[in-house]
């Protein structure tokens, strides 16, 4: 047993060596290309929300996208079907910014999902050189698009993402949210989401991509991915499979949100999505599972026979490392002592969310039924 405990031990610190590795080049803009670059050379961003039943955001995300340092060149949402005060407040909003410009969304064709098509009735609408697609519970800080403007016009084509501070405040929120991150950082090297052109080496997050339109269209726009639950994974792929620069950065300073407000929207939107990250594979995804209960549960299952010590050691390692990732990522630090916590409820998501693919239930939100 002390043997067993001991690999485990070896295998977690060489993740946390990994991790530290790898925060080396999750870097934020100001550390990617210089700031100082003439404002008259910078390129044109149109900003572009599609709002579902998005009464409780609208308003604070567009008044946000308003209150920038320097404005985008147009404002673009699409009221999909909202069911919810999101087309009042949207008019009402009009009357505040001459500028924005709302279009109701059409019936979604066969073949398609939901937000893909919203999406894709917006970027048909684009005028400037590069677009900036927001999720509607989105907030940007009044530096955010001059902060990424430099490194748009430094990369010229191709893509660029981030994933932006979560503001978690229920129990559920705070114990799951934060390992989006975290497993981005456990396993994919972000030296190669740059540096190499493979597309299974790509991160994203879909509450924040800047995509250059004629790099857009060449990949297929969002009719080359209109069946992927990964909306924003499935883009970058398609960027790199085209040799496209892509580039994920720490976006955290300037961008904020809150995904969901309950524990059923934290189950039911990371159930939606997760099966689908290793696409729709058991194999892998028991692998990771596996994985996870090796590092962060087993050792506790050793107690019993190995001294006390051991197992404490192996728990430092585990908060060490997800302290490390929350450290540089503005997450609450004291959660890092609940990681266990947060890998049981991964784990049981995971298997609810390849439970109701490989039944062919499906997943539903936001009133839609997605398979």
């Amino acid at each position: 047993m002390t043997t067993a405990i001991g690999l485990i031990i070896i295998i977690q610190v060489i993740q946390l060596w990994f991790v530290v590795v790898n925060l080396r080049y999750f870097l934020p803009p100001e550390k990617i290309v210089s700031a100082n670059v003439p404002l008259d050379d910078l390129p044109t961003i149109s900003v572009l929300i599609p709002a579902r039943d998005e009464e409780d955001n609208i308003k604070a995300c567009i008044e946000s996208v308003y209150n920038q340092s320097i404005l985008p060149l147009d404002v673009l949402v699409l009221n999909d079907h909202s069911v919810d005060r999101t087309s009042k407040i949207l008019t009402d909003l009009q009357s505040v910014y001459p500028t924005l410009k709302v279009y109701e969304g059409r019936e979604l064709p066969e073949g398609w999902l939901g937000k893909s098509f919203a999406c894709h009735q917006l970027a048909e609408r684009v005028q400037g050189d590069w677009f900036l697609l927001l999720d509607a519970d989105v907030r940007l800080m009044p530096m955010a698009i001059e902060s990424i403007l430099p490194v748009l016009k430094a990369q010229k084509t191709g893509m660029i993402s981030g994933f932006p501070k979560q503001h978690v405040v229920t129990l559920a929120e705070k114990l799951m949210v934060p390992m989006m991150l975290f497993t981005v950082l456990m396993h994919l090297p972000l030296k190669y989401v740059t540096q190499s052109h493979k597309p299974r080496l790509a991160a994203a997050h879909g509450g924040f991509i800047a995509i250059e339109k004629n790099s857009y269209q060449k990949a297929g726009a969002h009719e080359a991915i209109r069946t992927s639950l990964l909306d924003d994974m499935s883009l970058m792929k398609k960027q790199k499979a085209l040799n496209q620069p892509v580039r994920l950065l720490k976006v955290d300073p300037f961008v904020q949100m809150r995904m969901y407000h309950s524990f059923q929207s934290v189950w039911l939107g990371f159930q939606k999505n997760m099966f689908s990250l290793f696409n729709k594979k058991v194999g892998y995804m028991l692998g990771l599972m596996s994985y996870y209960t090796v590092l962060f549960l087993l050792p506790f299952c050793f107690l019993p026979w190995v001294d006390v010590r051991y197992v404490l050691f192996s728990y430092g390692l585990m908060v060490l490392t997800k302290l490390v990732i929350d450290w540089r990522n503005a997450v609450p630090k004291w959660l890092s002592f609940f990681i266990p916590i947060s890998i049981l409820f991964m784990i049981g998501i995971g298997v609810d969310s390849m439970y109701k693919s490989l039944t062919h239930r499906g997943y539903i939100w936001k009133g839609r039924r997605y398979q």
